[in-house]
């Protein structure tokens, strides 16, 4: 049933999210990702096992380190809550379907991405490349399992095309896209064109409406001057979730005049 579906992606979402707050702050440090185990970053006791459950072991320690009693921010059960909810909304849109890991590990590389970028302007190759390959992977096995071949050829052409796009854009104008979103735009493209080229439009028009709407509204209220540089990164990820998740909303109206 797809309510069990959805049920077992979201709890595997909080355990994949716990996994994403660990790589949220120690990749862009350039610490490693399997060792030393987590620990409060405040007097560096190592987090134990019995702490380290989902959401659940903030609530119960209130917010703060069981040794040291120092807060421990409220953004780690949050992104496990939300990579809970994209697994889980992932699995309702795209169902008992050989394309579903592909896009869990997407939505789950572009919520860590958009979190870095938001907090450090950059977008790490440690994580976009090997996001690159995954997917890559993934999509092969579902168009070989489903012999849907012509999907796999639509997302590798948009993936090429997202990238002549965004290398053009960077050579034109470095300081308003950094090299980092040019990297990043293949792996969009290979999702995106998986769903259909409309898809691909659609994830680029929402992305650069968003980042304009949010950008001109930080200008006027003066929490950020026309020099200051956004992290695209992150309006990039919101427009391919949007994509991914209302796509078929969005775009059922334009499929009269197509």
């Amino acid at each position: 049933m797809l309510a069990e579906l959805i049920g077992v992606c979201a709890l595997l979402g909080l355990v994949i999210g716990s996994f994403l707050n660990v790589v949220i702050y120690r990749v862009p440090r350039n610490e490693s990702i399997v060792s030393p185990r987590s620990a409060c970053p405040t007097c560096g006791a190592p987090i134990l096992e019995r702490d380290n459950i989902p959401v659940i072991s903030w609530l119960l320690l209130k917010g703060r380190c069981r040794s040291c009693h120092s807060p421990i921010s409220v953004r780690y059960p949050l992104i496990e809550l939300a990579t809970g909810a994209l697994f889980a909304g992932a699995a309702a849109r795209l169902g008992y379907d050989w394309d579903l890991p592909a896009f869990l590990v997407l939505l789950a590389s572009l919520l860590a991405l958009a979190c870095i970028d938001v907090e450090r302007l950059v977008l790490p190759k440690k994580i976009v490349y090997p996001t690159l390959v995954m997917v890559g992977a993934l999509l092969v096995l579902a168009a070989g399992l489903t012999d849907e071949w012509h999907k796999l050829f639509v997302a590798g052409i948009a993936a090429v095309v997202w990238f002549v796009v965004f290398f053009a854009m960077n050579a034109l104008s470095p300081r308003v896209l950094g090299f980092g979103d040019v990297r990043l735009a293949p792996v969009l493209g290979l999702g995106l064109g998986w769903l259909g080229w409309q898809y691909v439009v659609l994830g680029f028009f929402a992305a650069n409406l968003i980042g304009a709407v949010i950008g001109v509204t930080l200008i006027a209220t003066k929490r950020m001057s026309r020099s200051q540089q956004i992290p695209y990164g992150v309006f990039l990820a919101l427009g391919a979730a949007l994509a991914i998740f209302a796509g078929p909303e969005l775009l059922a109206p334009l499929q009269r005049f197509v």
